[in-house]
């Protein structure tokens, strides 16, 4: 069994600075644009809709449907600086924003501000689309991430209020919704709650996600004949939905190809190695395997980057990599790291920690600039800024990394992962009485081992 939290400490010439930069200047700087206080950039509202979510402020939703991911995200990179530097100011400052989270929390559990703001009486009625528990999954990192930063509860338990919610609305019981999110996100945060409450119901409804999805008769198809549909986003009607897309083509064990929206797959994946490893399923475990020998061997570029098209932000098929016109996103590369640090879990192959190190060096730190306040979304693998700008099959490309975006799932996923960069670093098999080093970054790792007190420190430049 591999052990989950070890207590390093980085002391790395490079990432020690990049992480110094996202405690003390991404951090700041996301938190003024999550309460729309920089001057020129699009308004977030995130923790606005929280305010009017909560009855402290009055006034309209703003932003996408899923815009309280931004604020969970955000939490969760708290919480990770947190546990390595302790600071009393940020910490009361998230604090607050915690405050008014649970504030907008509804008697039930339930907690979203969209459709607690703009059309209350639409709950789960399209998870194809509008991302209700990649919310709460996203919400449930943080909540884990601070109470094992901080001990303090009061997030944890909202959000633990939340889940029993979730697990009375959705199941194979009768009178239950047989169904799942159209966005792969919750499978994998379930895990990291259970990890902490040790409640096997976490557990088991991480499970319930996972394998209900892609099953007939298909969630998402009968979701889409109720609305007739139409789609949220107000494109013109579909002749069928596209379930490879959200990966619910087929059951996730009959699987065997990287397909459709990239984040989804690889955040789906790395729910399905949590899986196996927590349950001991060999079935699983192989699945995981096929999964992984097609994203890293056939669709993935050479700088550790996934999704080559920009519809749908997805993969397209074998060695199809463009240069020019790659995608990339930012979040399909943080989600391959996931992907990777959990198939080491099951397994210390090199070749894992290999991939986790290409994606974090050439895709992952290269969309943030120096300045921690410009970023990419999209991470080319060349530019041309005529074509750029004037073709529109790559207006998606940016030759200049930006302040933010409408759209800004990217810049806090980054902040998050780098703020728990001491995660991937190492892993103990206390069955084995083994210490594994996945990267080569400076730092000092101390834990227990058979009894014995074990510090180790590498050095690297």
């Amino acid at each position: 069994m591999s052990r989950d939290y070890l207590s390093v400490q980085l002391a790395s010439p490079f990432w020690s600075a990049y992480r110094e930069l996202v405690r003390t200047v991404v951090i700041p700087y996301q938190y003024d644009i999550l309460n729309d206080q920089i001057a020129g950039v699009e308004p977030s509202g995130a923790i606005r809709n929280f305010r009017i979510a909560a009855g402290m402020d009055e006034g309209d939703f703003t932003g996408m449907v899923f815009q309280d991911s931004d604020v969970a995200k955000w939490l969760e990179a708290v919480g990770y600086a947190l546990r390595s530097h302790r600071d009393p100011e940020l910490e009361r400052v998230a604090d607050e924003v915690i405050d008014i989270i649970v504030a907008a929390q509804q008697p039930d559990g339930y907690l979203n501000t969209y459709f607690t703001i703009a059309a209350p009486e639409k709950r789960w009625t399209n998870l194809m689309e509008c991302h209700e528990l990649y919310c709460a999954g996203h919400m449930l990192e943080a909540a884990v991430a601070y109470f094992v930063a901080t001990g303090k509860r009061k997030l944890l338990d909202a959000m633990c209020k939340f889940v029993d919610y979730i697990a009375d609305t959705f199941g194979p019981e009768e009178g239950k919704i047989h169904g799942y999110d159209g966005h792969q996100e919750i499978e994998l945060a379930l895990i990291k709650l259970y990890g902490v409450t040790h409640d096997r119901r976490h557990l088991d409804l991480a499970c319930y996600f996972l394998e209900a999805r892609g099953t007939e008769p298909n969630f998402l198809r009968e979701e889409w004949e109720r609305r007739g549909g139409e789609s949220f986003w107000g494109t013109n009607k579909q002749s069928k939905p596209d379930l490879a897309y959200h990966q619910a083509h087929k059951p996730v064990r009959e699987q065997d190809e990287a397909v459709g929206h990239a984040v989804r797959a690889v955040y789906m994946y790395t729910a399905m190695a949590d899986i196996a490893r927590l349950t001991g399923d060999a079935d699983l475990h192989k699945v995981c395997e096929r999964l992984w020998h097609d994203v890293t061997g056939r669709q993935m570029y050479i700088v550790g980057g996934i999704g080559s098209t920009r519809h749908g932000e997805a993969f397209t098929f074998d060695y199809d990599l463009p240069n020019e016109t790659a995608y990339v996103e930012t979040c399909a590369a943080i989600g391959l790291i996931f992907f990777a640090n959990r198939m080491l879990k099951l397994n210390p192959k090199s070749e894992y920690a290999d991939v986790m190190e290409r994606a974090m060096y050439n895709t992952v730190i290269g969309s943030v600039a120096l300045d921690g306040k410009h970023y990419c979304y999209v991470n080319p693998l060349e530019l041309f800024p005529q074509a750029n700008s004037r073709n529109p099959d790559r207006e998606h490309v940016k030759p200049i990394r930006q302040e933010w975006f409408g759209c800004a799932c990217c810049p806090p996923n980054l902040a998050r992962l780098v703020m728990s960069l001491d995660e991937y670093i190492y892993s103990v098999n206390e069955a084995h009485a083994k210490l594994y080093v996945h990267l080569y970054i400076g730092s000092e790792v101390a834990f227990d081992l058979n009894g014995r007190r074990v510090r180790l420190v590498q050095q690297s430049d």
